[in-house]
């Protein structure tokens, strides 16, 4: 297992910027994901560290190694496409083994090797078949085991569950972070789906549509303290308030254009903070809680009518129009918690949140 350590790097294509400037440091061994919008450069920024695209400026380090101008056959690194790109003529021994036996190695280490992935990836049912027999499951682990059976420092991953259907993707997501934690190697994993992101990284970092880094942390880090309203609203679902400061005395406030004034959390104060001068703010939907009763001991409150109610099983969607005319999402999970209070269309129900729970984003 090795570190990544990109340095100002930067990609254009056809004159336009795809990667811009962007350092990182992706530690060893752990299961790290790039997480952004479709076309921000991801895939991209995954072809310069494996080597099939050449980077305009900046540096590429595995470890202390400068692989910048390494030839993509000489880096010690291994890619899983979207698409898997499993020889169609081969069966899945041999498309296993193929790499291995680019290498030249002796006939009985390659069977040896290939024998012992199938196991791990329990493919061993299906040695002989072609991909085309294979479910889109078996192909996604084929294509893994392709990638393992080389033992890479670092195993770059790209979108590699796009193609299969939600339950199965859960499924194999679960099974790629048990692979993970087995192998010890550096994964790079990229994705616009933040559910994959969420579940499967130790680290991630948010990328924005102009190939640039937003911001880099743990999951629950970047999910519950967002840098900034792009990534609070493309890692999860989140209601953005703007309104301006009116006091840095205590608990700072803000006044909400035709709704009221609010508590802020001390803990987040800036630096840049004025009063009077606007800001925007973050405040998840499971944050909130809803009751058509009144309810002491919440920091914040607001009224508003229930405009749409969307059931998901184990939780239920409010989207409540406050009478400022914004909408906001509510997530209140599938337990009463009131007995029989029943919340339906066209009711009038308070909304109340602590202030902890309100993310300060941005001027």
């Amino acid at each position: 297992m090795r570190s990544i350590k990109l340095e100002n790097l930067t990609k254009t294509i056809s004159g336009g910027v795809i990667i811009k400037g962007i350092t990182l440091m992706i530690p060893a061994g752990k299961f790290f994901a790039l997480l952004g919008p479709s076309g921000c450069g991801k895939t991209t920024l995954l072809r310069l560290i494996a080597g099939l695209e050449t980077a305009n400026s900046g540096k590429i380090f595995l470890d202390s190694e400068d692989i910048t101008d390494l030839p993509i056959h000489e880096r010690p690194v291994n890619i899983v496409f979207q698409n898997y790109a499993l020889f169609p003529h081969l069966n899945v021994f041999d498309n296993i083994a193929y790499s291995l036996r680019l290498k030249n190695l002796p006939k009985d280490q390659i069977e040896q090797k290939v024998v012992k992935i199938l196991e791990a990836f329990h493919l061993e049912n299906h040695i002989y078949k072609l991909p085309s027999q294979l479910s889109g499951g078996q192909q996604q682990r084929v294509a893994l085991a392709r990638a393992i059976v080389n033992e890479p420092d670092v195993l770059l991953l790209d979108e590699p569950l796009a193609a299969l259907d939600f339950k199965l993707r859960e499924r194999m997501l679960i099974e790629l972070i048990e692979l993970q934690d087995k192998l010890k190697t550096t994964f790079v994993y990229v994705t616009h789906d933040q559910f994959e992101a969420l579940t499967v990284a130790d680290q991630m970092a948010i990328m924005n549509h102009n190939g640039e880094i937003e911001q880099i942390g743990k999951p629950k880090e970047i999910y519950e303290f967002p840098v900034s309203s792009f990534v609070a609203k493309f890692v999860g679902t989140t209601n953005i308030f703007g309104g301006k400061l009116i006091n840095l005395d205590g608990d700072p406030e803000i006044e909400i254009p035709d709704l009221g004034v609010f508590k802020l959390p001390t803990s987040q104060r800036k630096e840049w903070m004025r009063e009077g001068c606007e800001i925007l703010l973050s405040l998840r939907p499971e944050k909130i809680f809803i009751s058509k009763k009144e309810v002491k001991n919440f920091s914040n409150c607001t009224k508003g009518v229930v405009h749409s109610i969307v059931y998901h099983g184990r939780s239920t969607q409010y989207n409540v129009l406050l009478k400022n005319q914004m909408r906001i999402q509510v997530f209140e999970q599938n337990e009463e918690h009131f007995p029989q209070e029943v919340i339906d269309y066209d009711n009038e129900v308070n909304l109340y949140w602590q202030k902890e729970n309100v993310v300060i984003l941005e001027k």
